[in-house]
């Protein structure tokens, strides 16, 4: 074989999705059962589409265990045992940031318990995805207090990847400026639009080797300019429906996803 020949991409039979908000689709389009499609949604589409296209001989499946609002500890305590027992050739792993927008994050804990999730994913024989968190800095007021932890926990994905050459893939989001733009974002400043799912499903496919079927990274066309006033609109908006019950669920010791169930909770036949 000529060494100048990049090997083909592995072609995944089974997939499965561990994580938060941001891996159980929130805020994308809605799929017929009223649930949130997602990019993982996507993600597995496409790769079932290329199981089916190479017919490897057994149906592509797909498992998404996210739930909103998870910590990193819920998220291992709850999602790993099952994640493994599920044994997908494919999973990818999404926390942490939850944490991190709290005030007085232990980020050594975090980093710990995303260490040890990820560990445990790879040695029952998974490649898994990671991911590097967008900056909000460029595009939120006031998040600077975020951004040292979210570098740290940047640079401990990126040790991890390392550490796991081959086995561990990394998603650099933190790096694609068009995550600044607020079109890809939903109106409540911290969930992906259908548009910001779709690029990091692009994203996901491309680092798995992928041909990317559009550039995802590049900018939107110019939007429209906002006046002051509609600003000042969109703000109040947010602040009244978004960041006010976000605020009054961490006062009172509860999360959106309190008695919600995985979207997907077995590893099923999944044809997108």
């Amino acid at each position: 074989m000529d060494e100048t020949t990049a090997a083909a991409p592995a072609v995944y039979r089974s997939y499965v999705a561990v994580g938060d908000s941001f891996t159980e689709g929130m805020c994308d389009e809605r799929l017929p059962d009223g649930r949130f499609r997602g990019w993982a949604d996507r993600v597995a589409a496409a790769l079932a589409a290329e199981a089916a296209a190479g017919r490897a001989g057994e149906p592509f499946r797909y498992a998404n265990l996210a739930v909103r609002g998870k910590l990193i500890g819920q998220i291992h305590d709850e999602q790993l045992d099952r994640a493994v027992a599920l044994g997908g050739e494919l999973v990818t792993l999404a926390g942490g940031l939850n944490d991190v927008l709290r005030p007085g994050c232990d980020l050594a804990q975090v980093r710990d318990l995303l260490g040890r999730t990820a560990t445990a994913l790879l040695a029952g024989g998974s490649t898994v995805v990671m991911f590097t968190s967008t900056d909000p800095t460029r595009r939120l007021s006031g998040s600077a207090r975020l951004l040292p932890a979210i570098l740290g926990m940047k640079a401990y994905v990126e040790e991890l990847a390392r550490e796991h050459a081959g086995r561990l893939v990394v998603v650099d989001l933190f790096s694609a400026p068009c995550f600044d733009d607020r079109r890809l974002w939903d109106e409540d400043r911290l969930h992906l639009s259908p548009e910001g799912h779709r690029r990091v499903a692009a994203a996901v496919l491309e680092a798995l080797g992928r041909p990317a079927g559009f550039d995802w990274r590049a900018p939107l066309p110019p939007a429209p300019p906002r006046g002051r006033a509609e600003r000042l609109r969109a703000d109040l908006h947010w602040l009244r429906i978004h960041l006010g019950p976000w605020i009054g669920r961490r006062l009172t010791g509860r999360s959106s996803g309190d008695g919600l169930a995985p979207k997907r909770a077995e590893l099923l036949p999944y044809e997108g």
